[in-house]
């Protein structure tokens, strides 16, 4: 009996390594930004078996997605995960603490009023309490964040203001002088901010830019409050953003641990517990 040849007119099914490679660049580096973002932190090998392709190939990909402000190279692999230096992109913050964010909203939220001007920044725990606004109205949102003006754009009830400025990837939000000035022509009744981390008695943040427009914020605001969860306390960054006395109010989640809320006690800050 003879061997019958294949078709040549009939398409073949790639399998195994090659398939990674026929498939093109753009996939693969979406997948390998959706896995960095699922582990946090892969290292190159295990990333070049993972897609089967070169070592090398998936440095190329890392450097396109660094340039994209997607995810960050350490030596060896890439990261998501934030630093004392860097912040981490919005898609990797914006599923990281979700369920303290949350609680953090839903007591925040408490403390504005019909009628009033609100103004938000461009982190993920004010994203949180952007979703629970359309709940009061009339009302003026203020903010920077782009997925929060996506989401507040339709709600009829809501006068919505953007800030401009300079448009950046890793954060999803406008920031640079024209920010800053931006936000020192307006006066609102109330402000939410987070921030990378407290030590001490002040609040850090790694971006030099991003301390700028959050201390314009706090500044064009009569009443200033700082969300955080519990994972913030404790931790450096490289810049010093404001003593914590500089904030109204300060929500933290109940799942902060017992000496955190020792340090706020030293600080003198008034603070406030969200149940989770």
């Amino acid at each position: 009996m003879s061997e019958r040849m294949p078709d040549p007119a009939m398409p073949r099914e790639d399998t195994g390594p090659q398939d990674e490679t026929r498939r093109g660049p753009l996939p693969r580096r979406r997948e390998i930004a959706g896995h960095v973002l699922a582990e946090g932190s892969v290292s190159a090998s295990d990333l070049a078996e993972r897609f089967g392709v070169s070592v090398m190939t998936i440095y190329r990909d890392i450097d396109e997605l660094e340039r994209e402000g997607v995810l960050r190279r350490f030596r060896g692999g890439v990261t998501a995960r934030p630093s004392g230096v860097f912040e981490s992109n919005v898609a990797y913050r914006r599923n990281s603490m979700r369920r303290e964010k949350e609680a953090l909203a839903a007591e925040a939220v408490k403390l504005i009023e019909p009628g009033m001007s609100v103004m938000i920044d461009d982190s993920t725990t004010a994203l949180e309490l952007a979703r629970l606004l359309p709940r009061i109205e009339p009302l003026t949102v203020v903010t920077n964040f782009r997925e929060a003006l996506n989401l507040l754009a339709d709600e009829r009830g809501l006068h919505l203001m953007a800030l401009g400025g300079d448009y950046d990837p890793l954060h999803d939000s406008f920031l640079g002088v024209p920010c800053v000035e931006a936000v020192e022509a307006l006066r609102v009744d109330l402000c939410f901010v987070s921030v990378s981390s407290v030590h001490g008695d002040h609040a850090f943040h790694q971006e030099q830019r991003i301390v700028a427009v959050k201390r314009a914020m706090i500044r064009a605001a009569g009443r200033s409050v700082l969300m955080i969860d519990h994972s913030k306390l404790g931790r450096t960054a490289l810049h010093r953003l404001t003593p914590l006395s500089a904030f109204d109010l300060i929500l933290v989640d109940d799942r902060t641990p017992p000496e955190a809320l020792r340090t706020l006690d030293e600080s003198g800050a008034r603070y406030r517990l969200a149940p989770t």
